[in-house]
């Protein structure tokens, strides 16, 4: 069989457009509202714990951030946080819910270039409304062939879904900015794995380059996609 790529996948948060750069907004201000409690430094660990302990809970996305606010405010005051400052953390996150989306540089341009050729699909992770909003804002959902919105970026998962929608892993090629999400499961799967560095990273989806390997790629920006995917075939 040829080893010509038939399918397509884009990660969608800080890959076709922002989002944690809101998250860093909202973290700026939980520890303003917390500042009389606790120093800067030891609020973001915290509310990092916090993160990494209820992803198995709530998911990732807004709303779970929200939530992990909440209770490491509880936690750094000792049950003694101001009603205003969970009412003010909680305003924040449902202004983070309603905030218009903004396309990163290239994004259409990438989507469109590719979408007459291959099939072309929408993988992200997240909470499924919120991002079945961005999607819905964004104008792009015309050109995916598929939309899946998982829980999780496994080799597993990658594997699945491009045998269901594609020819298989051997053949697809995954674009994003998670190293740890977007490139080295899906190239653990048979895949491609395209690296797009966003300048903003998540501490949960840090991980080392899969470096030397044949399927793994690195491109200053989107725009460069469709050049590579002429090159691979």
């Amino acid at each position: 069989m040829s080893a010509r790529l038939t399918a397509i996948g884009f990660d969608a948060d800080d890959t076709l457009w922002q989002n944690e750069q809101f998250f860093r907004i909202t973290q700026e201000r939980f520890a303003e509202l917390l500042g009389d409690f606790a120093e800067k430094d030891h609020l973001e660990e915290r509310l990092l714990a916090a993160e990494r302990r209820n992803i198995g809970h709530y998911g990732f996305g807004i709303k779970g951030f929200t939530l992990s606010m909440i209770e490491t405010a509880i936690e750094v005051t000792e049950d003694r946080v101001p009603a205003r400052v969970i009412r003010e953390l909680i305003e924040a996150g449902q202004e983070m819910l309603r905030h218009p989306i903004e396309l990163l540089p290239h994004a259409r341009d990438a989507v469109e270039a590719v979408a007459g050729d291959y099939t072309v699909l929408l993988i992200t992770k997240g909470d499924l409304l919120d991002q079945e909003r961005k999607l819905a804002q964004s104008g792009l959902g015309d050109l995916f062939d598929g939309v899946e919105i998982v829980s999780q970026k496994t080799p597993d998962i990658y594997r699945t879904i491009f045998q269901r929608h594609g020819d298989g892993p051997g053949r697809a090629l995954m674009v994003g900015n998670s190293m740890k999400s977007d490139v080295v499961p899906v190239i653990e799967a048979g895949g491609w794995g395209v690296y797009v560095p966003h300048g903003l990273e998540w501490a949960l989806e840090h991980a080392p380059p899969p470096t030397g390997h044949d399927r793994f790629r690195e491109l200053a920006h989107l725009g460069a996609l469709p050049d590579l995917v002429a090159e691979i075939g």
